[in-house]
């Protein structure tokens, strides 16, 4: 066990050198604005719902609101991303979902995420409003159309396949693999 985790912190190491360079690189002021992570992350040029979604990205790694993702925050970001615990990672999808911020996620929410999701990642597996009803059918215990944190943990933590789909949602690993090999071809 011991040999695995040493990889897997040598592999971060690597990814988190990699990034603190691009961070530099792409943005020598040490602060990113949404229009530079967007540029970054290769994704001008999008749907609307997946610009929302990456606006709701911003906004939740912006922790102080002024705007910008300075290298602390960006840091905090890769590394809640990359190596964070599930009831962390979980909290902060639950607050990117949550897009008027009212502690409550509803279908329309959720629904907004997954076709920007399939937008940027051309996932296509099942459709937004297949993945959303199947959301909510499994894991909204009272049936109220929305869902509480709580629901959202506990649910995410009991049915391996909503936590599947709740990780794709931050997959970006076909992004940044493009990114690391070159530039992104905008799909408009």
């Amino acid at each position: 066990m011991g040999a695995d985790n040493s990889t897997t912190e040598d592999m971060m190491a690597v990814d988190i050198h990699y990034w603190y360079n691009k961070f530099m690189r792409e943005s020598p002021s040490g602060l990113i604005t949404l229009y530079e992570l967007k540029a970054i992350l290769g994704l001008q040029g999008m749907s609307e719902e997946a610009n929302g979604y990456i606006e709701q990205v911003f906004a939740t790694f912006d922790m102080n609101k002024d705007g910008y993702i300075d290298f602390m925050e960006y840091v905090a970001a890769l590394s809640l991303i990359l190596k964070g615990k599930i009831d962390q990672k979980l909290k902060w999808y639950f607050k990117l979902y949550d897009a008027d911020g009212n502690g409550k996620i509803d279908r329309e929410e959720l629904l907004s995420i997954f076709k920007a999701v399939q937008a940027i990642n051309r996932h296509t597996d099942m459709s937004p409003e297949e993945i959303t009803a199947l959301v909510f059918d499994t894991i909204d215990k009272n049936g109220n159309g929305e869902l509480t944190l709580e629901e959202f943990i506990s649910g995410a933590q009991q049915h391996q396949m909503i936590m599947d789909i709740i990780k794709k949602t931050l997959d970006l690993s076909n992004v940044l693999k493009v990114i690391k090999s070159g530039r992104r071809n905008s799909v408009s």
